[in-house]
């Protein structure tokens, strides 16, 4: 078989793959709303709920935090308006829309990334069938929609797109204020000895060799104010700059919007928070045990400074020793920050980045 053809049967795969899942999840979705109205434990998650109530607030010009524990983005309760003029199933449609593309993105990036076909095929379909990535967004949850626009913007510094890029990161962080951890490995990657632009993908060495840092046999070396010059020149380059402006202006200006629209209640429990949240139920950090046996009582400053420290101390040392292989650095970042987060916020993200941490270098399958 030529190339031709067996690209053509690649895409077949791949095409069968996203139908027979969306068929699976719309199944789902279908049983949901059967067992909801028909037995004792709802299907649907509790935070779906939450989010149906708030749109369907906002939908009748009201804020969408007079609804207890919604915690969001009043853009989530927007998406979802339709909850209360077309179908209250509207969500999770839209939330499984999004894990597919997830899927899809995961394929994507591996091919960029040099992956054998194989393994691209693979990594996809353990997304699309694995049981735990389904249920959650034909429960209702929104996480897929955080996870899709990260890989996304992966996909977008592959291609060499900074500011497509910068504006999706603006809107992720507006969203959800923890993909904020992943800005300085996007500053770090946006150097010019790895990001070139008009190749694709314009990241074209994931892990740094240490060549382009090197000095050429016979070179001059640079005077200390030459050096110095070189230096700033180097860290402030345009595409980082543009990416830096871009990225603030697009979250504050959602961010300004909606602190115009609902004041200090949104501005707390959107963003706010979430810096001081302690969940004693649903998290995987190192402090579960001592977070659930002394919940009842009030932490002080002092500790909730201390356990920030260690999460900064290592968040700083991956992004040191991992940035330049970029999608390896948010999977190694994330888990960290789950281990050390004292809530359950981007768990499902480590499942996501996972297979797009597939080292690029890997051998071809000769048979």
């Amino acid at each position: 078989m030529n190339e031709e053809g067996k690209e053509t049967k690649r895409l077949m795969d791949v095409r069968s793959l996203l139908l027979f899942s969306t068929l699976l999840r719309v199944l789902l979705i279908l049983y949901g709303e059967w067992q909801d109205a028909h037995m004792e434990v709802r299907y649907t998650d509790v935070d779906y709920l939450v989010f149906s109530d708030a749109a369907s607030l906002v939908a009748s010009g009201k804020s969408p935090y007079e609804r207890s524990t919604y915690r969001y983005s009043p853009l989530l309760a927007f998406l979802l308006v339709p909850n209360s003029i077309i179908h209250p199933s509207w969500g999770k449609f839209l939330f499984s829309a999004s894990d597919l593309l997830v899927g899809l993105f995961i394929h994507t990036i591996l091919k960029l990334r040099k992956v054998p076909e194989n393994l691209c095929t693979y990594a996809l379909l353990v997304w699309l069938f694995n049981p735990f990535t389904f249920t959650i967004g034909t429960r209702g949850n929104c996480e897929p929609i955080i996870c899709a626009m990260i890989l996304w913007i992966i996909i977008c510094l592959m291609n060499g797109r900074v500011l497509q890029a910068a504006i999706w990161y603006g809107l992720v962080v507006h969203f959800r204020i923890y993909p904020i951890i992943y800005a300085i490995p996007i500053i770090q990657v946006l150097d010019p000895t790895c990001f070139q632009y008009g190749l694709k993908p314009a990241l074209s060495s994931w892990v740094g060799e240490g060549s382009s840092t090197q000095s050429k046999p016979g070179a001059a070396m640079p005077n200390s104010s030459c050096g110095i010059w070189i230096a700033l020149t180097s860290m402030f380059t345009r595409a980082r700059i543009m990416f830096g402006l871009i990225s603030g202006a697009v979250f504050f200006t959602f961010t300004g919007l909606f602190f115009y629209l609902y004041r200090w209640e949104f501005l707390h429990e959107a963003l706010l928070y979430h810096l001081t949240r302690t969940d004693p139920r649903h998290n995987f950090s190192i402090y579960f045990y001592h977070i659930y046996l002394h919940y009842e009582h009030e932490f002080s400053v002092a500790e909730r400074l201390i356990s920030f420290l260690p999460q900064f101390l290592v968040q700083l040392v991956l992004i040191v020793c991992f940035a330049k292989d970029l999608p390896f650095c948010f999977f190694a970042q994330t888990v960290a920050f789950v281990a050390f987060n004292k809530s359950d916020h981007s768990a499902i993200l480590c499942m996501v980045l996972l297979p797009v941490a597939i080292d690029s270098g890997m051998e071809q399958d000769e048979t």
